[in-house]
């Protein structure tokens, strides 16, 4: 084994969650290695980047509504920081989101979610049909009624995610890109990583942000083991007239939709492209591209957007979300001395990038967790008996370097 540099902070995985992580403890004064196959990928590449606490929010996640509300927040200073420090646009873009049904059921599907939304204190208003279409007017004749979210907005997370590795780079966090085969424990603490090959990264602390793959590194102790799994997502991107505003554009904002009880999204970004979506399958580690989910998306969009049959089919990328049972993140130290996670994000991995980097920067310089961000410890994954309770796909073998979304 040959022994390379020694840092303050090793973090694994260098997508959005790992290179806040890796940028802010970076700014905080401490030297920051990450590790990864392919810097700059992962989630960024397949993710729409809505960021919508009030739109997605769901029956039973209060407490995950309210870190997302705190990382939306922080969006506009966190976004302004990151062009300054990166000379690179983000893509972050106050548009707000329209939510809309197509039936009856739909409809009352909406109706129900509003009425939770207003028992949270969340701003959401009620359109009809002719009001939906007022503000979007291609949509179908057939929409029923929406909510309008004026405060649910978008990023380009390839171009966040490209602006987070130069602004680390420019920080001075050294980019090691190979994959981590374990995390190296020594006298009952985490001291580094090993690489494929044998190169070893020595440091004080090592964070875990690979992803749903954060739970196949090897050399933990079981019971410190991330309990995320692979959770499958087909996104459909398209394109067709530049700027969402411009002549011939299809939307000005996102929108969401219920169709027949599913759940759909578009999103347009300002260089023409639209993006849909999406699938969300348990199945494994399968990366796939599979005929019955773009059909599917691409029949519930046209029903929701006739004109969509103009646009270019451009791209057909699959993903893998990384799922907790909670469907929340685990974020902070662990049972074993030197190790933290930043992982299990699931469908919010984009949205809440500003709040896990200043979690984390706060952890790793001996702040401890701040209040936020204290009911998302990975501790309430770790039984009394040592074990953690673990996602069904945690262990099965990682063919290549899969893609999360």
């Amino acid at each position: 084994m040959r022994a390379e540099n020694v840092s303050d902070v090793v973090v694994v995985g260098g997508g959005l969650i790992g290179l806040v992580t890796a940028w802010r403890a970076a700014q905080r004064g401490l030297s920051v290695a990450v590790a990864d196959p392919e810097p700059g990928g992962g989630a960024a590449l397949v993710a729409a980047g809505m960021l919508a606490p009030v739109t997605e929010v769901r029956y039973g996640e209060q407490r995950l509504l309210e870190l997302n509300l705190a990382s939306a927040l922080r969006y506009p200073q966190f976004v302004a920081e990151l062009t300054q420090a990166s000379g690179t646009d983000p893509g972050y873009r106050r548009c707000g989101t329209l939510a809309v049904a197509l039936d009856a059921d739909d409809r009352a599907e909406l109706r129900d979610l509003h009425a939770f939304q207003q028992r949270l204190g969340l701003s959401a208003q009620w359109l009809t049909g002719r009001e939906c279409r007022r503000l979007e007017p291609l949509l179908a004749p057939g929409v029923r009624g929406g909510l309008r979210v004026d405060g649910d907005h978008q990023v380009d997370p390839r171009r966040l995610v490209s602006a987070l590795l130069c602004a680390a780079e420019r920080a001075g966090v050294r980019v090691h890109r190979a994959r981590v085969d374990r995390v190296t424990v020594t006298a009952g603490r985490a001291t580094g990583v090993e690489l494929a090959g044998g190169v070893r990264l020595s440091a004080g602390q090592v964070v875990l942000a690979a992803g749903c793959r954060s739970g196949t590194i090897g050399g933990l102790p079981p019971r410190v083991v991330p309990p995320v799994r692979p959770v499958k997502g087909q996104v459909l991107r398209l394109r067709g007239a530049r700027g969402p505003a411009g002549p011939g554009a299809l939307l000005g904002r996102t929108v969401r939709a219920v169709v027949r009880g599913g759940h759909l999204y578009l999103v347009p970004r300002e260089n023409g492209e639209l993006v849909v979506g999406a699938t969300t399958q348990e199945s494994g580690w399968d990366t796939s591209v599979t005929a019955g989910g773009v059909y599917e998306l691409l029949r519930d969009a046209r029903e929701l957007l006739p004109a969509i049959t103009e646009l270019t089919l451009t791209e057909t990328p699959v993903g893998l979300r990384p799922g907790s049972p909670d469907n929340a993140p685990l974020l902070g130290p662990t049972a074993l001395p030197g190790l933290s996670l930043a992982t299990g994000h699931y469908r919010n991995g984009v949205l809440l990038t500003p709040v896990t980097g200043d979690v984390m920067a706060q952890v790793l310089t001996g702040g401890g967790l701040p209040p936020e961000a204290r009911a998302f410890t990975p501790g309430r994954f770790e039984g009394g008996d040592g074990d953690v309770v673990h996602g069904d796909a945690v262990h099965q073998g990682v063919p290549g370097n899969p893609v999360v979304v």
